[in-house]
């Protein structure tokens, strides 16, 4: 086998999961599994939590379709509005739950179950709280079923706090023409503070995979990915020469050459062994038949100057998943 491997702990993702479940002190748990559930596997992991989570939430249709296509049989909301015509069918088609923040969405999404959207700062994309009136009249022949927005600088209090005061004026409003409307607010970040932060439900991604956001921590949450690397050779190398791309005169016992580059979503600029990553693989002084070569997305995200969401979806790109209970 050629590939990396990634071992992914679906027990861990379990206790991670019910864990957040907990922090929601009872609130609707939607379980982010978008871009592939962050590396570890949308169908896995949301076969995995079909017992925690009372719904899904994905970024794109393509990845509701494959969920349905899998048997996955609870809610599943599409973050993303639908952008024209063929994907407000698809989302009909395959019982998705779309996002609705404007005249032209909402008329795309007649007579289906909608989440409407407020942009409370984030200036992503949303219905602007002013313009919700408008936008509740246009959703007259959508069935309303949730209201939500996602917080922008949530370690700035005040920031923090106006947002919650518009979302629940918004949220008000919105159940007063839905009343069973389910308003949920709080990601990972959201749910770990607690308090106002919980409305009816919680979305948690990033948490659900054993990280806590930037300028949180919860001592609960297990990483659940480690990604191996397997020998390709190992040989006695003279002095001189160079180990990889780079130069070097160093005296070595033994190098071995392990399966593991760029190419697999690993970052050149972090070092594996002796040198740089080569392309498909890297050097390091060793005789083991597999190495670890990430088993922590923060530490490795921390020394490549971003984060642990990018380290994870990246990383797998091109590994065997192996599923440990």
């Amino acid at each position: 086998m050629q590939k990396t491997t990634a071992r992914i702990s679906l027990s861990a993702i379990r206790r991670n999961a019910a864990h957040l479940k907990d922090r929601a002190f009872g609130r609707t748990f939607f379980a982010v599994v978008k871009a592939d559930a962050y590396g570890h596997g949308a169908i896995e992991v949301a076969r995995a939590l079909s017992d925690i989570a009372e719904g899904f939430c994905v970024a794109i249709v393509d990845e509701g379709v494959e969920l349905r296509a899998a048997g996955i049989s609870a809610p599943v909301l599409v973050l993303t509005p639908p952008m024209d015509e063929d994907d407000a069918l698809r989302m009909r088609a395959y019982d998705l739950t779309p996002t609705v923040v404007d005249k032209r969405t909402a008329h795309m999404c007649r007579s289906m179950p909608v989440h409407i959207k407020i942009n409370t700062g984030m200036n992503r994309y949303g219905c602007p709280p002013q313009a919700l009136n408008s936008l509740l009249s246009e959703c007259a022949d959508c069935r309303i079923c949730g209201v939500y927005s996602h917080i922008y600088a949530p370690l700035s209090k005040k920031d923090v706090f106006a947002q919650v005061a518009a979302f629940r004026e918004c949220a008000g409003m919105v159940k007063a023409v839905a009343p069973s409307a389910c308003a949920h607010l709080a990601a990972t970040a959201g749910t770990l503070t607690g308090g106002e932060l919980l409305f009816d439900g919680v979305r948690c991604g990033i948490g659900l995979y054993g990280y806590a956001p930037e300028g949180f921590a919860d001592g609960a949450l297990v990483p659940a990915m480690k990604v191996y690397a397997r020998r390709v050779q190992s040989f006695s190398p003279p002095v001189g020469g160079g180990v990889g791309y780079a130069v070097s005169n160093k005296k070595y016992n033994v190098l071995s050459s392990y399966r593991a580059g760029y190419a697999d979503g690993l970052a050149r600029t972090y070092a594996l062994g002796e040198g740089y990553l080569c392309m498909d693989s890297f050097v390091a002084e060793s005789e083991a038949d597999e190495v670890c070569v990430f088993s922590d997305a923060k530490k490795y995200a921390e020394k490549l100057g971003t984060i642990s969401y990018e380290a994870l979806c990246a990383v797998t790109k091109r590994s065997r998943r192996v599923y440990e209970e």
